[in-house]
């Protein structure tokens, strides 16, 4: 099985971000994203 690549936190945001995620808050170590016209959020380690 190949190894999956190691992604920090930022760069996470930045992939989701191309799908319209939005980062709303910073909470500590943990970013907040959330979706428009959706009532999910989700919660990014720093």
């Amino acid at each position: 099985m190949p190894t999956l690549p190691t992604l920090s936190g930022r760069d996470i945001v930045k992939v989701f971000g191309k799908d319209d995620w939005e980062m709303v808050r910073q909470r500590g170590s943990h970013m907040i994203l959330v979706k428009s016209g959706q009532m999910i959020t989700l919660s990014v380690p720093d």
